[in-house]
């Protein structure tokens, strides 16, 4: 009979609705989880009823269902916060994770570091990035990001870069004396070195004219920071020469001597090159970057140095890469890490396993893991947090219309009871 068949089509009506009326519930639930994607449920006819067999046409609907549920991959409005290890994705791309039940993606960004030093999630899965190596350099070995608690070890000086100018306009120097240095040179200035334990030491660099375009340099430090050094005076522990050409620009560079032995059980006969600049017979160069003779007043421009005393982490950022890089306590920089991007053919595919998590799924393919900024993936806010996709407004338009259809539905229902109701009446 029609009128039954009617009956069970409002069911389907209202099954489907509620759980549409259910599906718009999680979003609203959802609404301040961070990194959420609004869901829409999608319906579909149920097969319908041909009058005409084969034929075609004059066809009877036998209802609704849910068909789909999927998620509207937009992207969420990223919030600034004040947490180092808060990160927001912006473009595609998802957190890859493991835990004890396996590889997970999320997009929620919330991290921070447990006290074993790894980065993880709020239910403790550890977020994998690519390594660094000894010098800071990131390499393609995917792991755990873990933040180092461990003093980083001294690093000894191998080299000093220097940078100035030598007045060409000053005369021929006096002879040199060790025991009064700064009488019997022209332009003096310190730089800071450090022996193989971490040990600072500064050493002041001499300098003299004895020819045209030609000058010696002496290194000197206190006598009692060195193997054999008297208390009262200084040592010397560089000596060498550096030649100009007749326009000023660095020819030669030669060091003389050096010894460096730093008492304190450092190591001795340190090796330190120092490095004048872009030399044209020494170095092959152009002779146009690092030390000049011009005629102007004798000054240093820059210098630098590559050791560092031991430290320890005194602060840690990210960057838009996803590159963790950790700043100690001796003025030392280097990269640790570099959080990696999960990159997906259907996304919508993915499978939720609560906490804001996913896994990979037959429809979703398998992920494409790489760095940011590649291949499509999306790049980070660091300091940021992205905003659930749920817009209140819409999902309560949508919880009306969903409430309307289904007492829409329900009417079908009671009409058609009604219609019943008429049937059994015939017999009386």
């Amino acid at each position: 009979m029609g009128v039954l068949s009617s009956m069970f089509t409002g069911v389907s009506g209202l099954s489907a609705h509620g759980e549409a009326l259910g599906v718009i519930g999680d979003n609203i639930a959802n609404a301040n989880n961070t990194g959420f994607k609004a869901s829409r449920a999608e319906f579909g006819d149920i097969i319908a009823k041909s009058l005409k067999g084969i034929l075609g046409g004059n066809q009877i609907g036998r209802g609704t269902k849910i068909s789909a549920v999927n998620p509207i991959l937009v992207q969420g409005n990223v919030d600034q916060t004040e947490k180092a290890t808060d990160l927001a994705i912006s473009g595609d791309g998802y957190f890859v994770l493991r835990g004890t039940d396996g590889a997970s993606f999320t997009r929620d960004g919330s991290l921070h570091f447990d006290k074993d030093g790894y980065l993880v999630t709020n239910d403790n899965q550890r977020v994998q990035g690519y390594e660094a190596d000894e010098r800071g350099e990131i390499i393609n070995k995917m792991s755990d990001v873990k933040f180092p608690r461990a003093l980083i070890p001294a690093k000894a000086t191998s080299s000093v870069r220097l940078d100035m100018n030598l007045d060409s306009r000053n005369p021929i120097a006096v002879p040199w004396d060790p025991k009064d240095p700064y009488s019997t040179s022209q332009f003096s200035t310190g730089v800071e070195i450090y022996d193989s334990q971490g040990n600072k030491h500064l050493m002041t660099t001499f300098f003299r004219k004895v020819a045209d375009r030609t000058w010696e340099y002496h290194g000197m430090v206190d006598g009692k920071e060195v193997v054999g050094g008297n208390e009262e005076e200084m040592s010397q522990v560089l000596h060498g020469r550096l030649g100009f050409t007749v326009d000023g620009k660095l020819d030669t560079e030669e060091v003389l001597a050096s010894t460096f032995n730093f008492v304190g059980g450092a190591l001795q006969n340190q090796q330190i090159k120092f490095d004048f600049g872009d030399s044209i017979t020494t170095d092959k160069g152009k002779g146009l970057d690092g030390t000049k003779q011009f005629g102007s007043k004798s000054d240093l421009i820059t210098w630098g140095q590559d050791g560092a005393s031991a430290g320890t982490v005194v602060n840690m950022s990210f960057n838009e890469e996803g590159v963790l890089t950790a700043l100690y306590s001796n003025g030392q920089a280097k990269d640790l890490a570099q959080v990696v991007l999960a990159k997906f053919e259907n996304p919508e595919g993915l499978f939720k396993v609560g906490n804001n998590r996913f896994k990979e799924s037959r429809n979703s393919g398998e992920a494409a893991i790489g760095r940011p900024r590649h291949s499509g993936r999306g790049h980070f806010y660091s300091k940021s947090l992205e905003r659930s996709t749920v817009d209140l407004a819409l999902e309560f338009v949508n919880m009306i219309q969903a409430q309307r259809n289904f007492q829409a539905n329900a009417k079908t229902i009671t009409t058609t009871d009604e219609l019943l109701a008429e049937v059994i009446n015939l017999k009386r």
